[in-house]
């Protein structure tokens, strides 16, 4: 019944923006489910280098690196998904904004700031998808243009640069609490290294694997 009102007669404003907001309140939920699973991951990973530190294998100053540099990875990625809450949260006061005019004066303007959000948003890994929906609903409402996205860079990657690494020894240093020089200090039990490494090396693995998912 619907498609065959739509082919006489103009989509309904209230509909469209009844349906813009249910897509706008299900990207939100995404987000708040991947950053809720990135804070259990982050408690974890915290967890894992206090417990590495601890450690008196000869690798463990090195594994204890490696798990603060996946903590510096997870907390980026937080905080990209803690900005994109607030871009789609902006996207949904500017609809709104729209639709409201539209009332008063009979007619949608193209916003070019829902525009430049939605573009950013649906080039989110976590959310292409859904933000296609809504952009494709968006561009029917006439609140955005039609628009090709690329691929956003992967902006998770930490380089070894000075900045990295100095965000790496901060991460450490307020796990550890400043016992940063006495890791891995005094190793015994050479026996148990290599199967040590081994663990580690596992568990990490099967961090990265988890962190990926994530952002599939």
């Amino acid at each position: 019944m619907e498609s065959i009102k739509a082919i006489f007669w103009k989509p309904d404003p209230a509909v469209q923006l009844r349906k813009c907001n249910q897509l706008i309140r299900k990207n939100a939920r995404e987000l708040d489910r991947h950053m809720m699973q990135l804070r259990s991951l982050e408690a974890k990973t915290k967890q894992m280098i206090l417990t590495t530190s601890k450690s008196r294998s000869t690798n463990t100053a090195q594994q204890t690196r490696l798990l603060a540099r996946e903590l510096v990875r997870i907390r980026r990625q937080s905080a990209r998904l803690a900005t994109s809450k607030a871009q789609l949260q902006s996207v949904g006061m500017q609809v709104s904004e729209a639709f409201s005019v539209r009332k008063i004066e009979g007619s949608i303007r193209t916003s070019t700031g829902v525009m430049k959000d939605v573009n950013s948003l649906v080039r989110l890994p976590e959310l292409t998808g859904t933000m296609r929906e809504l952009s494709m609903e968006l561009v029917r409402a006439g609140v955005i243009e039609e628009m090709v996205a690329d691929s956003l860079p992967d902006e998770d990657v930490l380089e070894d640069d000075d900045e990295a690494e100095a965000e790496v020894d901060k991460a450490l240093r307020e796990v550890i609490g400043g016992g940063l020089e006495s890791v891995g200090a005094t190793p015994t039990q050479p026996e148990k290294m290599e199967d040590d490494y081994e663990e580690d090396q596992e568990t990490l693995e099967d961090m990265r694997e988890r962190l990926e998912m994530l952002k599939s």
